[in-house]
Parts: structure tokens; sequence; C-alpha cells
């Protein structure tokens, strides 16, 4: 018997119509489209502007859509993983709601949370589940409503981040597609770099937290950046080196959409030319769980069966990783 592999066998994705463009932000705080463009790669970022929908909603959406597109039964979906760094509220799992919401009754679901390398860890974890073989179908959701945590007065943070969703799912392969490799880490040495201060155990909600904006993400740019070039280029190119790839046998870079020039860094490190890099960051900012699945979504019509992927992520915590995955179909 062939061994089981994990392969994503459809895509699905979600970004709302309100686009807030550097333009606007202009008007919102001292800032200029030159400057972000320079320093981050970032045109516009869309916005979910409906107080009463929170990320779930999008993290629907983004599942309908690869429902539909792939005319799976969500009856037959066995699991909902649900990568996320901002949960619909505290305790009740957003993918529980999600799952019943768009009809996967036989799937069980939890929230998996890494920050921006959720949906990373989500892949290696949804992989898990099927190499097993005790699951047929599991489903990967990455969705963040990212501005119901921005303070839209620090130009530091709101010109980064932008709301998303994107899914994948992954099936058994035994031809030798899907993913092959992974290298995942963490370093606790971040915890102060990339944070929201208020709403967990060890600073409840106040009166005093929401007048001291506490409750908003708070991002040291420099060390984040510094360690996110190191970090996301190293595991990039020990993941080719591990599985004796080159620049050549690469199709596609698939990296976490935070800032351009860290793109940049690991592609270069990664001897890829620009157009083996997956790249909307210019559309949608940093939509944190959502930028790997958003890229396939956008480029899915480009990948062919048997192409080389590397993804990339890193985010607060810090966490990052890389993952070398083999494209199992030709998009229709």
């Amino acid at each position: 018997m062939n061994k089981i592999t994990a392969a994503v066998t459809a895509v699905g994705g979600y970004v709302p119509d309100y686009v807030l463009s550097n333009e606007i932000l202009e008007t919102m705080v001292e800032t200029n489209d030159e400057w972000i463009t320079s320093r981050t790669g970032i045109k516009e970022r869309r916005i979910l502007k409906d107080k009463d929908k929170g990320t779930s909603f999008l993290a629907i959406k983004a599942a309908e859509d690869l429902l539909k597109k792939n005319n799976t039964d969500p009856k037959d979906i066995d699991m909902v993983i649900m990568a996320t760094a901002t949960p619909d509220m505290p305790v009740a799992a957003t993918g529980v709601y999600v799952a019943t919401q768009i009809g996967a009754v036989n799937a069980f679901s939890y929230d998996l949370v890494a920050a921006c390398s959720s949906f990373l860890y989500g892949m290696s974890t949804a992989a898990r589940y099927i190499e097993s073989g005790r699951y047929k179908k599991v489903l990967l959701i990455g969705a963040d409503k990212m501005s119901s945590i921005i303070d839209y007065e620090d130009r530091t943070t709101c010109i980064i981040f932008g709301d998303g969703a994107g899914a994948m799912l992954f099936e058994p392969n035994e031809e030798g597609y899907g993913l092959q490799d992974e290298i995942l880490r963490s370093d606790g040495i971040g915890r102060q770099s990339l944070k929201i201060d208020a709403g967990g155990s060890l600073l409840p909600a106040s009166a005093e937290t929401v007048v001291n904006k506490k409750h908003y993400v708070f991002q040291d740019g420099k060390t984040v950046f510094k360690f996110a070039v190191s970090n996301m280029a190293d595991v990039s190119e020990k993941i080719m080196n591990r599985n004796n790839l080159t620049g050549e046998d690469v199709n596609w870079l698939v990296p976490h959409q935070a800032n351009k020039r860290i793109i940049d860094a690991t592609s270069k490190r990664m001897n890829l030319p620009s157009e083996k890099v997956m790249m909307n960051i210019h559309k949608y900012g940093n939509t944190t769980s959502a930028t790997l699945p958003l890229c396939i979504y956008d480029y899915e019509k480009h990948l062919k069966k048997g192409d080389n992927l590397v993804f990339a992520s890193f985010g607060g915590g810090f966490t990052w990783g890389a993952i070398y995955l083999k494209w199992a179909y030709d998009a229709k």
C-alpha cells in the first residue's frame, strides 16, 4: 500500500467589499502613499465595516466559496480547523460555529491560534489527521478581522493590516502529491514585541484597559522586521536544502504577506525570481491567518499538478516556519 499524504484538493477565499486605500489613510493619520508603499508594499486593504459581523462571517464566506467551487457536500467533511488571531469571542470556539453554519454537521472543529503563523501550523495539523488514515476531508480555514483590534490613530499598525479569509480542503493522496516536509519553529523571546496587552487572564478587560487602548495590537516594528527577515528566509532555505531543491526546482514561493521587503529577502535567499513569488500584499495588506490561503486563491489558475510550493510564514510570539508541498491538481 502506498504512503498516504495530505493533498490540497480545493481552495476558497473571501475579502470584504470596502477598500481602505493609502489615500484614505492619509486623511486619518500622518502618513502618505509613498511612505507606506516604499516600506511595506501595501497600496490598499479590505475592511469588514459591518460591526455586527465578526471573523466567523469571513470564514463562512470563504468556506462556502470552496464548497461551491468543488461541489463538495459539507456533510462529508470530517473536521474543520479554524486558524485565527481574532476569534468572535474568547470562549466559544469560532470554528465550531463556522462548521455548523456551513452545514459540516458531521465534523468536529476547533480554533488554532499562532498569530500570523496560524494557517501554516494548521496545514501541518491537517496533514497529520489525513496521514493517520482516520480522516478523509479536513477543511482548514484562515480568517481574521484585524480591523477589530487595530487603533486607527496608530500609524505604525493601521497601515499594515486588513480583513479577509481563505480556505483549503485536504484529502488523502497516494500518488506522492501534497505536504512533503515542514520546519516549524517558535521562540517566546518575541512575547513583548507583537502583542495585545489586555483581554486575557494576565490583564483582564476593565474600564482602564479600554481607556488606555490596551486592547489594540502593539508592534515593535524594527524588532519584528529583523526577526522576520532572518528567520523566514532561514527556514525557507533549510527546507529547500533538506529536500535537495534548487531555485529552478521550486515553482512557487507562497510567503506570508506582512511586508514586501521581508518577502523579497526570503525569495533572494531561495534564488527565486519575482515571477515565482506569490504577491498580493498590495491589494489586501496583512490579513494575518488569511494571507497564505488568499495567495493560493488568487494564483490558483497558475498552478499545475506536480508544482513544488514552499509556504513560509512569521508571526507574533514569535512563531515561524516553512512547508514544502507538491500541488495535486490543474485548475479548471
